[in-house]
């Protein structure tokens, strides 16, 4: 471990640093699997306790050199609570930072701008019935249209109404947007959500006619989703996807 992370590593609580490592490796997770945008969207995680601060990532590094010890502590004003020679992406503290006050149960935010889900978000139907993943993601799905790159303070409210208590997000022409009770949730949550654009648009390119799910099916989605997953479901794939990590680069750890 090198001398920057020992040094974070002794200013924090364990809590906090089994924090850092799991979203640190969620990064590196979004960057495995072609969902980053360079250094353009953003994960966020909120630390224990009554004081909403949160963990995002220090704008400038591509996701696949984010590490424990690199991530941003900041408040809900964006200001940072420990310091940190790296600054944050303004237009994430908005969006996350709208999303963490409102929501006690987002403790992890994901965003991505992958081509995909900004593909999908383009279409006005959004996400379709054709596959049992979308059936997850139209279970609790929400919408918001564009207002531009999101550095407008005022636009929170509209983010917090159009999310209301869903766990996806689609961010018309701009993209998608997950939270879970956990980082783990929240990736397994883009999983699907990714999964589920990705499909829609293969399904339309064979141009033949699409079969598409019955809505008595739709309809016990949600039940079918909580059996499945059993609340987030993140936590039955997330040991395994660290030691993928693990085998590709631990450096997430440091």
């Amino acid at each position: 471990m090198n001398t920057t992370a020992l040094d974070v590593k002794s200013k924090v609580s364990e809590d906090e640093w089994k924090l850092r490592v799991d979203l640190a490796a969620c990064y590196r997770l979004v960057a495995h699997y072609g969902w980053d945008d360079l250094i353009f969207t953003h994960i966020s995680a909120r630390l224990p306790g009554p004081d909403h601060q949160f963990l995002i990532n220090p704008y400038g590094m591509t996701f696949d050199e984010i590490t424990a010890s690199n991530l941003v502590k900041i408040d809900l004003d964006g200001r940072k609570v420990m310091d940190s020679p790296f600054e944050i992406n303004p237009a994430g503290f908005t969006i996350h930072s709208a999303i963490h006050a409102a929501r006690d149960d987002a403790k992890c935010v994901l965003h991505t701008h992958s081509i995909n889900g900004v593909a999908v978000s383009a279409s006005r139907q959004g996400v379709l019935p054709l596959s049992q993943q979308s059936t997850f993601v139209l279970a609790s799905l929400g919408y918001h249209d564009y207002e531009g790159v999101a550095l407008n303070a005022d636009e929170k409210p509209r983010l917090v109404r159009d999310l209301g208590d869903k766990t996806f997000f689609m961010l018309r022409n701009h993209g998608l947007l997950t939270v879970g009770s956990s980082i783990a949730d929240a990736f397994l949550a883009m999983y699907l959500f990714e999964s589920a654009c990705t499909i829609q648009l293969r399904a339309q390119a064979a141009a033949t006619e699409l079969i598409t799910i019955e809505p008595k099916v739709l309809d016990g989605a949600m039940m079918m989703a909580q059996m499945v997953l059993r609340g987030g479901g993140g936590g039955f794939a997330w040991p395994g996807l660290l030691r993928k990590l693990d085998r590709i680069d631990p450096s997430f750890r440091t």
